[in-house]
């Protein structure tokens, strides 16, 4: 019994893990279970550290997973998103940095990564492995691990602010942008949008979306308008998913999750999640989002 009990006891980690390599819970949870598999097939007498031997079986796997995975997304109808999951099959959220790399706005960034710097980053940032262990997952150098590393903190530096809003900062934003929404109060819409805010619809090809992102404050309002004029929205409430607060609601019958990244107080990006595919693991009664008491 002592490989089932080794491998349950890190299962939520490796889902974790995995699932911020690929973006994809239900590729995390085939990749989980490939490892299970090597590891049934494994001599335990050879496995000093059961930990580090899992880490490095899943990271590997991810890596092959993801190399094949942006070919497929670049075929994608419309913008690809990462699938949002409830906080709790998030796996552990106990330090700042965990919380951090599951967030929405971070998975969606870190697609602009190479498998490799995303490998690193996460490794290092998520889990505080040393390069020389991070430099062995990855089949690389430990200075190269260092130097892929700085590369995927640059660039997804340069899609974030520095300072992040706190908790019921986003909650009580994200809750104003679903009453101004609802009201067609799109005076107060326009005030909470950035002047370069984007909107990414990702309907996979299987629920009427727009096929590209939208960009700037005037197209965004234009956009949202047009879906209020036309469509029915209903049983609208917020709820915690990647550690943070989103919209659930339902448009023409679709359910759909709302998802914002903010800067200064306003809404610098929308993430609308239409696909139904992605939307299985996300529902509307598990996780509520606390709203704060001034709201």
């Amino acid at each position: 019994m002592m490989p089932i009990v080794d491998f349950e006891e890190h299962r939520p980690m490796l889902l974790g893990l995995a699932y911020r390599l690929l973006g994809s819970m239900w590729d995390a949870e085939d990749v989980v279970q490939e490892a299970w598999l090597r590891w049934q097939g494994t001599d335990r007498g050879e496995i000093k550290e059961p930990r580090a031997f899992l880490v490095t079986v899943v990271s590997r796997l991810a890596l092959d997973q993801l190399r094949s995975a942006r070919v497929r997304r670049e075929a994608y109808t419309g913008p690809w998103l990462p699938e949002p999951v409830m906080t709790a099959q998030a796996g552990p959220l106990d330090t700042a940095e965990l919380r951090d790399t599951v967030s929405y706005a971070t998975l969606h960034l870190m697609e602009r990564l190479s498998p490799p710097e995303r490998a690193v980053f996460v490794l290092r940032e998520a889990f505080e492995l040393p390069y020389d262990e991070i430099a062995e997952i990855v089949g690389t150098s430990a200075a190269n691990a260092r130097q892929l590393h700085r590369r995927a903190s640059v660039r997804l530096a340069e899609g974030r602010d520095r300072f992040q809003p706190s908790a019921e900062d986003h909650t009580r934003l994200l809750a104003k942008f679903m009453d101004a929404a609802a009201g067609g109060d799109f005076a107060a819409l326009t005030e909470l949008l950035h002047e370069d805010v984007v909107s990414y619809n990702d309907g996979g090809g299987k629920v009427r979306a727009a096929l590209r992102p939208i960009l700037g404050r005037r197209k965004v309002v234009a956009f949202l308008n047009g879906l209020l004029s036309r469509y029915d929205f209903g049983d609208s409430r917020l709820i915690e998913v990647n550690g943070q607060p989103a919209l659930w609601t339902r448009v023409a019958g679709h359910r759909q999750v709302v998802l914002i990244d903010a800067r200064d107080g306003v809404i610098t990006r929308i993430y609308g999640l239409l696909n139904p595919d992605k939307l299985t693991r996300v529902t509307a009664g598990t996780e509520v989002a606390a709203l704060p008491d001034d709201l």
